[in-house]
């Protein structure tokens, strides 16, 4: 018997079975992701036009106007504020009031109102 063989198929069998988990563990995240949007889709919005809400930047994006644009939650609602001063950092506690959603409403835009 040729142990060779043998050890390189034990091998390749590691290698499929590791690639298999992985996958599946990217699988998860992007289902739990799917599960979280499909969710928001089926809830009122946390918030309301016209309303001034509290929270934290969690991040930066740039608005398809070429803007950066700080991205916070409200009660897991995302809120993209616009005319945010480049003071304001990830982390930092903003006012924003909300002036329009998107049209699935999982999501809204809001102007900065100051630092929290």
């Amino acid at each position: 018997m040729d142990y060779r063989l043998v050890a390189a198929g034990a091998g390749a069998a590691v290698v499929v079975l590791v690639v298999l988990v992985l996958r599946r563990r990217r699988s998860s995240g992007a289902a739990a992701s799917q599960r979280a949007h499909e969710n928001a889709q089926q809830r009122d919005a946390p918030v309301d036009l016209g309303e001034t809400y509290t929270f934290g930047v969690t991040e930066f994006t740039d608005h398809h106007s070429g803007e950066r644009v700080a991205v916070g939650k409200v009660e897991g609602f995302v809120l993209f504020t616009e005319d945010v001063p480049s003071s304001i950092s990830k982390g930092d506690v903003i006012h924003a009031t909300v002036t329009s959603f998107n049209r699935n409403g999982t999501s809204a835009d809001a102007i900065f109102e100051g630092r929290a």
